[in-house]
């Protein structure tokens, strides 16, 4: 039986003496229960093509990074090495993008994390760039690519395997699977597309819309985890009770990173206005790959790759560096994540987000001691992820899950009010197709 949405519910019956009413449908059960094979399928799949890419980045990562500096003699992660090597990984996406079928999909400052399904012939180019982009050291992760591919080819597998299927549904399974293996849990797909459904109203409930992805990003959160066993947990000191000043320090934090946040955010239209400019991928990419040296060479190697290994590099010694040394490190993420994402890189914002956060929320911990680390980095994550994202539970359950300790949550859900008036109603860190930002 080919997979199906949920369909309307039945209408209640007719009056005594009106028109007989429709038969009625089979039972919920009976509609989702098809759902099953497909979500554990496209699920299993989609975390095999994020693992697959996430290995081979990784082996190339080590060559670019270790491997021909050692050969060269000349130090792995010296100001230097970081400026070619960021300009040549610049100019090789570039040149890919530009002789690839479909150029690597759309321009990516304009499009988000789930999106239309791409023609199936633009998958391979898509993903090459993006294994280019994670070992080359660009400051993006993999979310944005890796879901665009899986919901392509998802998309166009599914419904040539059962034509009368619905396209929302392989999108939903495809995009919940791809969530579900980079967060290592379910969870995560479900708050992301529980926001994404609440806006596109259906029929059925929203456990009865929700159940599919949720098998798919089962699926492939158990994949990931028997094969790569990811984590999120920073090893921060505990965070053990609440107290007056830690509800004020929140509330400090949270919106202070929400207006780092929001600078990135409102610079993106003047920076893909700057690259677009250049006219052609392989000056405008090859330029953003500069500026991202640059920027490298400033931060230091930390602010460097997608950001979630370096940002457990950070957390290890939360009193390693100065307050100003933080700052910094956060202010430089956050500007190479506006120049990945606005000069024609693949790749998605959450990552280097949750590394700006971080950095922010640890120089707040060496400015007031008195702040546990594990509030300061939780909040500081809070409020740029609100930012970037617009997307509130993702926000807290990153936040939470970073600490590991839910005695921060509740503290979490006070930051999160004045956060979010800083940036609701306000443009997004997406463009429309005519440049102009999507609020």
């Amino acid at each position: 039986m080919a997979p199906t949405s949920p369909p309307p519910a039945t209408p209640s019956a007719p009056a005594p003496g009106g028109p007989p009413g429709p038969e009625p449908g089979p039972t919920p059960a009976r509609r989702l229960l098809p759902v099953v094979l497909p979500a554990l399928v496209v699920g299993v799949a989609s975390a095999l093509i994020l693992l697959g890419v996430s290995l081979l980045a990784e082996g190339l990562q080590d060559v670019l990074w270790e491997n021909l500096p050692d050969a060269l003699g000349v130090g792995r992660y010296s100001s230097l090495w970081m400026i070619v090597m960021l300009t040549a990984t610049g100019i090789a996406v570039g040149i890919t993008v530009h002789l690839v079928h479909g150029h690597a999909g759309p321009d990516p400052a304009t499009t988000g994390l789930v999106g239309t399904p791409l023609s199936p012939g633009v998958v391979p180019g898509l993903l090459l760039v993006t294994l280019l982009a994670l070992a080359g050291g660009v400051s993006l992760g993999p979310e944005n690519p890796i879901t665009e591919a899986n919901i392509a080819l998802a998309f166009w597998l599914g419904r040539r395997l059962a034509p009368g299927s619905p396209a929302e549904l392989w999108v939903a399974l495809a995009a919940a699977g791809t969530i579900g293996a980079l967060f290592g849990t379910p969870v995560a797909a479900a708050l992301i597309l529980s926001e994404i459904l609440a806006s596109r109203p259906g029929p059925g409930a929203l456990w009865d819309r929700l159940f599919g992805p949720l098998a798919a990003g089962t699926a492939g959160a158990l994949t990931m985890s028997l094969a790569d066993h990811p984590s999120f947990d920073l090893s921060l000191p505990d965070y053990t009770h609440t107290g007056w000043g830690d509800l004020l320090a929140a509330l400090v934090i949270a919106s202070a990173a929400a207006v780092l946040g929001m600078a990135g955010v409102l610079a993106v239209p003047w920076t893909h206005r700057a690259f677009e400019a250049l006219r052609h991928p392989v000056l405008a990419i090859g330029a953003g790959g500069l500026v991202l040296g640059l920027l490298g060479a400033l931060g230091g190697h930390l602010t460097l790759f997608k950001g979630l290994e370096e940002v457990k590099e950070l957390a290890a010694s939360p009193d390693g560096w100065s307050a100003g040394e933080f700052a910094g490190m956060a202010v430089v993420k956050m500007a190479a994540l506006v120049v990945a994402a606005t000069c024609g890189f693949r790749g998605g914002r959450i990552f280097p987000a949750v590394f700006a956060g971080a950095a922010l929320g640890l120089a707040a911990h060496a400015l007031v001691d008195a702040v546990p680390p594990a509030l300061a980095v939780a909040c500081a994550v809070l409020g740029v992820l609100l930012a970037v994202t617009r997307q509130g539970w993702l926000s807290l359950f990153t936040a939470a899950v970073l600490v590991s300790d839910m005695t921060v949550l509740p503290v979490l859900c006070v930051a999160t009010l004045p956060a979010w008036l800083l940036v609701t109603g306000r443009p997004q860190m997406q463009l429309r197709k005519d440049g102009t930002a999507l609020r």
